[in-house]
């Protein structure tokens, strides 16, 4: 049975920590691999990242397998969320080992922030240490195959697309050959989700016909957007985030080419993307449980193909689960509440 997230992808495990109020509106989301890792490589295409532990996914260097992926709040300051995770880690004895004893052990834990200083009011509130423990914790305490919480929760906490609330979706697909992929975004974009003609979103468009709004509701949405966008008055230093994950048995290089695919993904359903407010960041795990059928050198193309479709389909599912946020940090309407479910 399959739960249409990440978690799909055998032995991956997502967790979130959430803090919203008095002050707070961010958080963190851990995605930890099976004991003894993954292949994992990254592609960075925002103009403005925020990332640790990346130099180690390219395939010229040493490290072949990673523990954990952070996606965090809090924008460079959040980063200090993967010190969390790399106590809880090292506290098991995971990680890459360093010597004699087999406590002797550096978790590499790359991760990747979003811009979301100052949306629950308050500049200093956001996530430490404390929190990517928490959301490791979160990870590790879930079942196999569980479903994975969506809209406001983790590092889509804060999130926003253009005007809208963004926030965390996810989304998984199983090949013909039986491999399967999923996708995780937190989807917090300078640029739209919204088609400003009709108020399709834009990723729908790739998913079959789409019931377009009636006028007066599309009419009524963009005027809501517009004074919310003035009420702001914030910069757009935004990024979304991605993670791709599959069962297949991937080398590090063919794990960054899926990561850099993964990009059409969120070209598709924002506009525009890889601006230089934006850090956009996708991150590729392979847990090798499959083989990708060697005797069909094509076979790569697929999982490629999927692996942008899903993030397409993921980013779209946080949009419609985000909530509307109106505080002493701002107000972003939901797409939800403007549109409803049609």
């Amino acid at each position: 049975m399959t739960v249409d997230a990440l978690t799909d992808v055998a032995g991956l495990r997502v967790g979130h920590a959430t803090r919203i109020g008095e002050g707070w509106l961010t958080g963190t989301t851990v995605v930890l691999a099976p004991e003894g890792g993954a292949v994992a490589a990254v592609d960075v295409r925002g103009g403005g990242p925020g990332t640790k532990e990346t130099d180690a996914l390219d395939p010229r260097n040493l490290v072949q397998k990673v523990e954990a992926v952070v996606l965090t709040g809090g924008s460079a300051y959040g980063l200090d969320a993967a010190s969390g995770v790399m106590a809880w880690l090292e506290e098991r004895g995971r990680g890459v080992r360093v010597g004699p004893d087999p406590a002797h052990v550096v978790p590499v834990v790359p991760a990747a922030c979003v811009f979301d200083l100052g949306r629950g009011g308050e500049f200093r509130a956001r996530p430490d240490a404390a929190v990517g423990r928490a959301a490791v914790e979160a990870a590790a305490g879930t079942e196999p195959g569980a479903p994975v919480a969506e809209g406001c929760v983790g590092a889509g906490a804060g999130a926003v697309v253009g005007a809208l609330k963004g926030g965390v979706g996810t989304a998984s697909t199983v090949l013909d050959s039986g491999i399967t992929v999923g996708a995780l975004v937190v989807c917090n974009a300078a640029g739209s989700a919204l088609d400003p003609e009709t108020g399709v979103l834009y990723g729908e468009l790739f998913q079959g016909p789409v019931e377009h709004p009636a006028r007066e509701v599309h009419e009524a949405a963009r005027r809501r957007l517009a004074e919310a966008d003035a009420a702001n008055r914030r910069p757009t230093l935004n990024t979304t985030l991605a993670v791709v994950a599959t069962d297949a048995d991937l080398t590090k290089a063919q794990a960054q080419k899926l990561a850099g695919t993964a990009h059409d993904g969120i070209a598709r359903a924002l506009r525009p993307v890889h601006l230089l407010n934006d850090g956009d960041t996708v991150f590729a795990l392979a847990t090798g449980a499959r083989p990708l059928a060697p005797a069909h050198p094509l076979a790569l193309n697929d999982l490629l193909a999927v692996g942008a479709d899903l993030v397409t389909r993921a980013i779209v599912r946080a949009v419609r689960a985000a909530v509307s946020v109106d505080g002493s940090g701002g107000t972003w309407p939901s797409y939800e509440e403007l549109y409803g479910s049609r």
